[in-house]
């Protein structure tokens, strides 16, 4: 089983080279760092997980810039948007950090996306909560159609654009592994459709949910003419046993979160984690 850690990059804890250097050396497969460009003053939206919402969610680095200095310091770690905000995001632009970052890291990048949970943080951005999900979908369809074609167009109802060149291409082939982050009823559709692994917040359900819609996904997948779909688990928990039980449902990945905290803070709780790391990364 792949174990990776995620943090959100803020100006106030760990630089993510450090945070990064630190998850190579203790065995970490990956390294995820979520998305907010900013946080609305207004808190209409409730935070999901209750209460208030933590100081992290306003104060993140740009994920791509962070991944960027961690790429500089690894040679093995995976980078990965855990998730990347595409309905907040130009897909042109996108595409190219995504190439950018995949080509200089020499193919490690992971491209965990989603639609999003903040209503205020998308109308800032002139997306229509209620379409978030056709408008990512079409981002992610074009930008596919970016990193895998010399010469491209796409014409959708939200992404519209005459031919064009882009290079570089990503050093994946065909594209890094697109990541679908949710939870949400129709998750599993969306994944099928447009993803190539399905990330669920494990923090949000319990584990026979989570093995009841795994299998669901590969019955969907199948039905589709699909290969089995990976499933990668954020927001992980801790427990020996909750860990096999999942490996036993079909993850190939967990991905425990680490509170943004000075370094040497994090180095302890990394260093704490290292044990499982060793045991069940090497299974």
């Amino acid at each position: 089983m792949k174990l990776g850690v995620a943090m959100f990059p803020t100006d106030y804890a760990i630089r993510p080279a450090e945070l990064g250097r630190l998850a190579e050396e203790h065995g970490f497969e990956s390294l995820f760092l979520p998305e907010h460009t900013h946080i609305p003053a207004s808190r209409r939206t409730p935070y999901p997980a209750g209460g208030a919402l933590p100081r992290e969610y306003s104060h993140t680095y740009d994920p791509f810039v962070a991944l960027a200095t961690v790429a500089e310091v690894t040679d093995r770690l995976r980078l990965a948007t855990g998730i990347c905000l595409v309905v907040e995001r130009d897909p042109i632009v996108t595409a190219k950090e995504v190439a950018s970052l995949d080509h200089l890291s020499d193919g490690r990048f992971l491209f965990g996306v989603g639609a999003g949970w903040n209503r205020e943080e998308m109308e800032n951005h002139g997306t229509d909560p209620h379409r978030r999900f056709s408008l990512m979908r079409e981002r992610i369809e074009a930008m596919k159609a970016i990193w895998t074609q010399d010469e491209v167009e796409y014409h959708g109802e939200h992404v519209s654009f005459d031919p064009i060149w882009s290079w570089p291409k990503p050093v994946q082939d065909p594209h890094p592994p697109v990541l679908v982050g949710g939870n949400g009823e129709k998750v599993l559709d969306r994944v099928v459709a447009f993803g190539d692994e399905w990330m669920p917040n494990l923090g949000l359900t319990d584990l026979d949910d989570v093995a009841r819609r795994v299998e669901e996904l590969q019955r969907k997948a199948s039905e589709a003419g699909r290969d089995e779909i990976p499933v990668t688990g954020s927001a992980a928990p801790r427990d020996p046993e909750a860990i096999e039980r999942l490996r036993e449902i079909g993850f190939h990945r967990l991905v425990w979160y680490v509170r943004p905290e000075p370094r040497d803070d994090v180095a302890r709780k990394l260093e704490k984690l290292a044990g499982l790391v060793g045991e069940f990364q090497a299974a």
